[in-house]
């Protein structure tokens, strides 16, 4: 068995890496494509191009604008003369937001009126708004109690402070709220999927297409032989691939793995096996390489999107949260996110870990089960 099982990985690797472009391809593109789009996905909205119209013009408008802009988030880039011209530079594009300070601004301050101010943003892009709306929120009220403490510290005499409350907040496993810590293991996840599910989808359904299963068939080859030579070696591509991302993650952004390295490298193993054995159920049902490339792309979609990567699972609608059930990308971010980020071990990952590894069994036992009844 084991020397049967070494000719059929042997011709594997031959046939993977027999063409120098096919090297660059499966070992270079992903890790590319990890690292580029691990800059361009980031929620963090700064510099914030910025119009504003100061129809006050006093210290305290000068004073809030910088409070405004010393923030790091809104960069003023227009100075407008009236409602109109702030007004285009925002329909324009010019600018995100726009900013307001209406004349009695200060006057209102001084004789503890409600001081009034108008920030518009551009909302075609309804969560970069929101974000915004949140910082500037954060800036008009740090900048309204401090006026107030003045107000009431005048009233009550040199050295007299009032009461107040404070909230101490402290984000755990993120402390700075960095979104290359979400984003980076999610790219490595999907990256692993992309990669290891198109690479086997095609690998029997080539031999069919060039006529050599016939050839592997008439060897005394069992079909368990059969499936573990066409999954090892994409397993461990996938392993190499893995190991590169993981290091280039940790040099350029930072990543550090807080939990075990060993739970991290055995879920993978999982993740990477479940992949290829969903890989193989396409192929074996797969007549050309374009339907199972085809196949392959519809599975790969529908996992990633509803994954967790961009939107919460929780949020989902009841049912497509069980659908999510189905998809080992789900639990294998759930894995990844709670080793790298959390340093969570075995008594808190089995939630995921089980279903990862039914999954995992699943697909290889169809792959089995399904190339049977092909060869029948």
């Amino acid at each position: 068995m084991l020397k049967r099982l070494k000719s059929m990985l042997i011709k594997e690797f031959l046939q993977m890496f027999r063409d120098p472009r096919m090297r660059i391809v499966i070992f270079v593109v992903p890790i590319i494509q990890m690292a580029v789009m691990a800059f361009a996905l980031t929620t963090d909205v700064m510099e914030i191009r910025t119009v504003v119209l100061d129809s006050d013009r006093t210290p305290s408008s000068r004073e809030f604008l910088e409070a405004f802009t010393s923030s790091g988030y809104f960069e003023i880039r227009e100075a407008a003369g009236s409602q109109a011209e702030m007004v285009r530079a925002l329909d324009r594009g010019r600018v995100r937001v726009a900013l307001h300070i209406p004349a009695g601004f200060e006057q209102d301050l001084v004789s503890g009126r409600t001081a009034r101010l108008q920030i518009l943003a551009d909302g075609t892009d309804s969560n970069t708004t929101s974000i915004i709306f949140g910082y500037a929120r954060q800036i008009v009220e740090r900048f309204a109690d401090r006026k107030l403490k003045e107000r009431i510290g005048r009233s009550l005499g040199p050295g007299q402070e009032p009461a107040s409350v404070i909230m101490e907040t402290r984000a755990w496993f993120n402390p700075n709220l960095e979104s290359r810590l979400y984003y980076v293991p999610a790219l490595i996840a999907t990256m692993l999927l992309v990669v290891s599910i198109l690479l086997t989808s095609i690998a029997i359904v080539r031999e069919k297409e060039i006529g050599t299963i016939e050839q592997i068939m008439v060897t005394p080859i069992s079909k368990l032989e059969f499936i573990l030579g066409k999954t090892v070696p994409y397993v461990i591509t996938g392993y190499i691939i893995m190991t590169a991302m993981f290091i280039i993650a940790m040099v350029l952004f930072g990543i550090t793995v807080k939990g075990s390295w060993l739970i991290l490298y055995v879920m993978t193993g999982v993740f990477l096996v479940g992949n290829v054995g969903l890989a193989l159920l396409i192929s074996v049902s797969a007549g050309t390489q374009q339907q199972a490339l085809l196949t392959a792309f519809l599975i790969i979609m529908p996992a990633v999107l509803l994954s967790g990567f961009m939107f919460p699972v929780r949020n989902m609608p009841l049912p497509v949260q069980y659908a999510t059930f189905l998809d080992p990308v789900r639990w294998y971010l759930e894995i990844l996110r709670g080793v790298l980020l959390k340093g969570l071990g075995i008594q808190s990952l089995w939630p995921s870990i089980l279903p990862q590894l039914g999954l995992a069994l699943l697909f290889i036992l169809l792959a089995v089960s399904r190339f049977k009844k092909t060869l029948s």
